[in-house]
């Protein structure tokens, strides 16, 4: 009987490095991801706390009561250059409407914005190096509502928690801003995780299948 020798399988061993490629990808994975992460919430903070206030908001039906424009100009700052800034006087029109929700008078705002900048004027324009260019925006616009706007029934929106006496002809935000908030973080976040995922696994198989080629010829 012929003795012979057993000799202990060699455990195979294959390094796990990365190449330059598979580097680059794993760090562009990461820079989407942390990017998603930052945009989310730059955009939470920016625009959707923003947009929650305006959808809060209950639609009610408002009609004309009274069109005025008071003594008192307001100053705005506009700018004509690089260099170039000043300022402007606009006249402040005011337009009270019945809010049918509460059944009270309550000053017209045509969006929250404008409402922010001047709460005490119902439109506020876009500021112009001439006086006479902003005043007959705001004129024709009383013209539009004490003429043609008086006395008819519309939609706005109000807020009975924040501002009863103030009703808005149109809200400055809405659900496609939510979606955008969301959306392309979201994107960014999936995008650069599912590009670390395939990266690692596709080095991972191959790791596996030289592993195996090399157990063939061991």
């Amino acid at each position: 009987m012929h003795a012979y020798s057993r000799r202990p399988m060699a455990k195979i061993r294959v390094s796990y490095e990365y190449s330059e490629a598979e580097d680059k990808s794993i760090r562009l994975g990461l820079f989407l991801i942390a990017c998603g992460i930052l945009s989310l919430f730059i955009l939470c903070f920016c625009w959707l706390s923003p947009t929650l206030q305006s959808m809060r908001s209950k639609p009610a039906n408002c009609t004309v009561i009274s069109v005025s424009c008071l003594e008192e100009r307001f100053e705005c700052v506009f700018t004509c250059g690089a260099d170039c800034k000043g300022t402007s006087l606009y006249p402040c029109l005011q337009i009270f409407v019945n809010n049918s929700e509460s059944n009270s008078v309550a000053l017209l705002h045509y969006d929250e914005q404008q409402l922010v900048l001047n709460p005490k004027c119902s439109y506020v324009p876009k500021c112009e190096r001439d006086n006479q260019k902003m005043q007959q925006d705001i004129q024709r616009l009383e013209h539009y509502w004490s003429k043609e706007g008086k006395n008819q029934s519309f939609t706005c929106f109000f807020n009975p928690q924040r501002r009863p006496d103030d009703v808005l002809w149109q809200r400055s935000h809405d659900t496609s801003v939510l979606l955008h908030c969301v959306l392309w973080p979201m994107v960014s976040l999936l995008v650069g995780t599912l590009i670390v995922v395939l990266t690692v696994c596709a080095r991972s198989l191959a790791v596996r299948a030289e592993a195996i080629q090399k157990r063939k010829f061991s």
